[in-house]
């Protein structure tokens, strides 16, 4: 897959989305995936412009809002390869409500959230997943809210794929792409970042000194050892896969969409559709 387009980028030098469209560029290629049969989603924010720097299909959304579409896009096409970019604040605020659905459907997508703790796009307002009593640019008073847990949060609404990594590993990035897009299901990948403009806290620096990669013995067929391991509350980060099961996806266990061929290579009943949408005039 040729995935390299060459344009000037919206983000600011040293923005955490740099290594990680980097990395996915890299990953699509090792896959080996055609880049019509990969179809990148995005909301708004600056982890959302991803797709603009990628050769392949994309849809850019509402606010929070590209879950859905991602969703009946593989419904429809199940050929397709189906990545969602968002932000934090994109996916976790705005679109919490669908993030939470798109848990229990469990349709055969793979979600990237670049987790940076803030609105970068909006100049650094407090975002979901911001620290308690944390002080930002234009918040100049300690953030009273409880931070967000996304994947305690999954793993209590049923994700089949959990994960977290980190834009400064490279290496350990990759795999966990590479892993979270052959999961057959829903997969969450966390993908921690700095925000270099308007985050002074959680840098690159700071993560650098704490995170660290799962131990290999950490087994990621139980599910309440990796909620357990979710809800730690330590200044260490870990990173990597928290859980994952081979539960079916939503396109097994629906008997429309099982039966196959994929929608859209079905005839399209006309006389049908036209009946249907004549009841309602």
């Amino acid at each position: 897959m040729s995935t390299y387009i060459k344009h000037e980028t919206a983000w600011c030098p040293g923005c955490g989305n740099f290594m990680i469209l980097d990395t996915l560029k890299s990953v699509l290629e090792d896959l080996d995936l055609p880049n019509d049969q990969v179809l990148l989603a995005a909301g708004i924010g600056q982890a959302a412009k991803t797709p603009q720097y990628l050769n392949a299909n994309s849809f850019c959304g509402l606010h929070g809002r590209s879950l859905p579409a991602a969703q009946a896009a593989k419904m429809a096409n199940d050929d397709l390869t189906v990545i969602i970019d968002t932000g934090d604040g994109d996916s976790y605020g705005e679109g919490g409500n669908h993030f939470l659905h798109a848990i229990r459907r469990n349709v055969d997508i793979t979600h990237f959230v670049h987790d940076n703790r803030i609105y970068g796009l909006t100049k650094g307002q407090i975002s979901p997943t911001t620290d308690a009593c944390t002080e930002h640019s234009v918040n100049k008073v300690c953030n009273l809210n409880t931070p967000f847990n996304p994947l305690a949060i999954a793993l209590s609404a049923g994700a089949t794929f959990v994960a977290r990594s980190f834009s400064g590993n490279k290496e350990h990035l990759a795999e966990m792409m590479k892993r979270a897009i052959r999961h057959k299901g829903y997969a969450l990948l966390d993908i921690l970042q700095p925000c270099v403009s308007f985050n002074k806290v959680n840098t690159f620096k700071y993560y650098k000194e704490h995170v660290d990669i799962l131990d290999e013995n950490h087994p990621t067929d139980d599910h309440m050892a990796a909620l357990e391991l979710a809800l730690t509350n330590s200044d260490r980060i870990p990173i990597g896969v928290f859980y994952e099961n081979n539960h079916p996806a939503f396109a097994e266990t629906h008997s429309v969409l099982s039966a196959g061929p994929a929608l859209v290579d079905r005839e399209t009943d006309l006389e049908g559709i036209t009946a249907l949408m004549n009841a309602f005039v």
